[in-house]
């Protein structure tokens, strides 16, 4: 029996068709949990990571204690940024992994903006 692919797959695999990340300007995508929220710079040519921060990274941990989550977001965007910058990334194509580009999200996004990125 086929598996059926439904949901937020179907919407990743659609949107991962038409954007893919290069050496010049990699991938950011992010993953959503209950309770995190992750980013990961990807170059799809040599398929490396090239940075990637959490609300779990070291940077972070203890200073989310009392955020809400989209707060926490724009923490980890900003951080993102701040890597990406230090390793010579100034552009960037936005993947967000199947999820609507509304709160936690939009707010990652925003901040890394505003941290020096070109999306």
């Amino acid at each position: 029996m086929a598996m059926q692919i439904v949901g937020r797959e179907r919407r990743k695999l659609r949107i991962r068709k038409k954007l893919g990340g290069t050496t010049a300007r990699p991938r950011l995508t992010v993953f959503r949990s209950a309770k995190h929220i992750y980013a990961q710079v990807i170059d799809d040519v040599s398929g490396l990571t090239v940075a990637h921060a959490s609300t779990l990274s070291k940077d972070l941990r203890g200073t989310l204690e009392e955020d809400k989550k989209s707060d926490a977001a724009k923490k980890v965007g900003a951080l993102i940024a701040k890597i990406c910058k230090s390793k010579g990334i100034d552009k960037v194509v936005f993947d967000r992994n199947g999820y609507l580009y509304h709160g936690r999200v939009s707010a990652l996004a925003q901040a890394a903006r505003e941290a020096g990125l070109e999306f």
